[in-house]
């Protein structure tokens, strides 16, 4: 017994022994952690949002991602999950093929070498962006990461370009999972939805065409609901920087300084192309043709762990890469491989330096770091400048050969030739026309008579097409002298929806060439005049917007789908009001009547924090009268009915609005999709839902002077 004692006790002086570098380790992270705390303060304004002040840049990030975490720990760490391929851990087998997808590309590995081999400047910076994460997680025991439990510095290279998947989630998880699993993998992906049309809009207005002289800029992004933070972040190195940011990244993703301001919206260009290998096997391994020559397949082994309701399993993958990228599916008999974008040090550089740009050659300087692949940019300064660039990663090719589809990767000649440098790319300064816009479709209308020529570049650098925003914007910038900042918002949430200007007169003439007693034509009759006598305006007391995009709907169930093209597609006499009597139909059945306000059917609602959202028809919800972009709207708020509910609630679309004005100060005002804090117990969780739904913008405290009065709080990192 004695014996048992003495063992006992020898053994918790060894494990005291052991633990006692560890929890000196941590004590001294915490020591540092709170140091650099102190040199970072906290305000609060009474919308909840951070205004973030530090005395060197790495004080800043650490305490913009610190405030990040305090609103929304879940999407920071959510975002990671996604970016590093680690979904499956904690959402299960259901993720394993997204995660092998991002695991293609992103290698931990190759990361924590450049992040070692990156500027100093940077290291800094990563290595603030993981203090502050880890020392909000210290602080806060009680919130429980589902994964990552610990961060470090190169994880910020993960996910370093604002949007989340980016070029990567191009790779279709079903041809994907074919390949790599199996045809019997593949039934358990779910299919592709067909749903609101992505992108944004972005305009800005010349002193030329305003009163005050002044240049304008309108910050639009539509996205997912609750996609990113609203926040400013200072320093006494320069930066002084306030939009939108991507949850857990440490750069201002869409926004303006005090001299410039940036809006990224949705590319058509070309920065991804696929190829066809001819791959054959030989002694157990492969090998694939190039020119003259036979090359190996590189071969890499890819764990993917999942969590199972009996712990965590593994799936483990032989993945294959030629010169051109990883192999993603297989096509006529020939392995596909995908290149695009892998610049994480670059995109990451570029993404933060153009936060602090001053002018537009500082900005243009940023562009030429060449690592935007997915992003075009409409800018705006206080200089009085406007300008348009294209996406900015832009592989110079062989236009001989069709790169919208795979090309043959045997042949040298499809290889890349390096990139179009920013010269060569479509960008422009300063237009005549005093305007310059996009709306995610091609720049070739973006500056009305200015405008860039298609003809002057080669045709892979765009793919987008002539939508019904970008109709409509130009319907409102053609011309006018006389823009304001209230007038910008004006236009932002312009009512016209001009998909409807073709294919409604059609609807109307069919219905008055039914003869006088045809049952449709007096079934109808109350429907076509409430049509007939629309403006083609939304609005929350609006019949006819209602009926319209119910028969809009019907169309494009019988058609394309939901093309964003200007072009609508016309149906048959018959079919069109055929249409509208399932219209009709669905109305009444779903509302009680085909007279329903489109504002009775359009709901904003957030119940809860979570990811994926839950929506209820008992329970409280907000009528927005913007529709969805397809239908031209620039203020867009993508809206379904799902299985449990008539009524539609957004999921997408307007998330973030801001207005700025560049004089000799900067003013702008801006609103934020229901609220800044993802907690529903925080006041800021939908205090902004009425502005939200009426395009009513709040005042932005850019400077500290404005922020008096409108302080909530006032504190460093940690509480400090």
């Amino acid at each position: 017994m004695q014996t048992n004692k003495r063992l006992a006790v020898g053994m918790a002086i060894i494990l005291a022994a052991l633990l006692a570098p560890c929890q000196a380790q941590k004590s001294n992270q915490r020591m540092r952690w709170g140091q650099e705390a102190a040199h970072v303060r906290i305000v609060r304004d009474d919308w909840g949002i951070a205004h973030v002040y530090g005395d060197t840049d790495a004080d800043a990030v650490l305490g913009m991602i610190y405030t990040q975490c305090e609103d929304d720990f879940n999407r920071v760490e959510t975002n990671y999950l996604n970016a590093m391929g680690r979904l499956a851990e904690t959402e299960g087998e259901g993720k394993i093929y997204q995660d092998l997808r991002m695991k293609l590309f992103v290698d931990p590995d190759a990361l924590k070498k450049e992040y070692a081999e990156s500027p100093d400047w940077l290291q800094k910076l990563m290595v603030a962006f993981a203090d502050g994460v880890n020392f909000y997680l210290a602080k806060h025991p009680a919130v429980k990461p589902r994964v990552i439990r610990h961060f470090e510095p190169w994880m910020a290279l993960s996910f370093s370009e604002g949007s989340i998947g980016g070029d990567i989630e191009k790779v279709e998880l079903k041809q994907l999972a074919a390949f790599y699993g199996g045809r019997k993998d593949v039934s358990a992906l779910p299919q592709l939805e067909q749903g609101e049309p992505g992108g944004s809009n972005g305009i800005a207005i010349a002193p030329s065409n305003t009163i005050q002289h002044h240049a304008l800029l309108l910050i639009n992004p539509h996205t997912s609901f609750f996609f990113r933070s609203e926040l400013q972040m200072v320093s006494g190195d320069g930066l002084d920087a306030y939009g939108a940011v991507t949850w857990g990244q440490f750069f201002i993703y869409q926004g303006f300084n005090s001299r410039v301001g940036w809006m990224h919206t949705s590319s058509g260009v070309d920065a991804v192309d696929e190829y066809l290998e001819t791959v054959q096997s030989k002694d157990g391994h492969y090998s694939y043709k190039f020119g003259d020559e036979e090359r190996p397949v590189i071969e890499k082994q890819i764990t993917v762990p999942y969590s199972t309701a009996h712990g965590m399993a593994e799936k483990k993958f032989t993945v294959y890469y030629t010169g051109h990228g990883p192999i993603i599916r297989e096509q006529d008999g020939k392995w596909v491989a995908i290149q695009l974008m892998q610049e994480p040090v670059k995109a990451l550089m570029q993404s933060y330096l153009r936060t602090k740009a001053k002018n537009y050659q500082e900005y243009l300087k940023t562009m030429e770091l060449e690592a935007n692949s997915s992003n075009n940019t409409v800018y705006a300064d206080a200089d009085g400048h406007i300008a348009y660039f294209h996406g900015n990663y832009i592989p110079r090719r062989d236009t001989h050969f069709d790169f919208t589809k795979p090309v043959d990767g045997s042949d040298p000649a499809t290889d890349w030739h390096g990139l179009l440098t920013v010269e060569e790319t479509p960008h422009l300064l300063d237009p005549k026309s005093g305007y310059v816009f996009n709306v995610n479709d091609s720049p070739w209308n973006g500056a009305g008579e200015s405008s860039l020529r298609r003809q002057d570049y080669p045709a892979y650098v765009e793919s987008g097409k002539e939508s019904a925003r970008g109709v409509h914007a130009m319907r409102l910038l053609q011309g006018k002298k006389d823009f304001t900042l209230d007038g910008l918002v004006t236009a932002a949430y312009d009512s016209y929806l001009p998909w409807f200007i073709k294919p409604l007169p059609g609807l109307i003439g069919a219905w008055s060439d039914l003869p006088p007693d045809s049952p449709m034509k007096s079934s109808l009759a109350g429907q076509i005049a409430e049509l007939q006598r629309w403006d083609l305006r939304w609005g929350v007391d609006s019949v006819a917007t209602s009926l319209a995009i119910f028969w809009g709907q019907e169309i494009a169930a019988q058609t394309a789908g939901h093309a964003e093209e200007f072009a609508a597609p016309v149906l048959p006499p018959d079919a069109a009001l055929q249409a509208l009597t399932r219209a009709s139909d669905k109305l009444t059945a779903d509302f009680g009547t085909w007279r329903t306000p489109w504002g009775k059917i359009n709901r904003y609602q957030r119940l809860t924090g979570d990811m994926v959202q839950h929506f209820d028809d008992t329970r409280p919800s907000t009528p927005v009268g913007f529709t969805s972009s397809t239908w031209g709207s620039l203020a867009a708020f993508g809206a379904k009915a799902y299985p449990e509910t008539k009524k539609w609630y957004g999921f997408k679309g307007n998330s973030f609005v801001a207005v700025v004005e560049f004089g000799d100060k900067v003013r702008a005002r801006a609103v934020t999709a229901g609220g800044e804090s993802g907690h529903p117990q925080s006041r800021h969780f939908r205090d902004q839902v009425d502005r939200y739904s009426t395009g009513n913008l709040r005042d932005v405290y850019f400077y500290p002077e404005q922020l008096k009065g409108h302080t909530e709080r006032t504190y460093h990192p940690g509480g400090l």
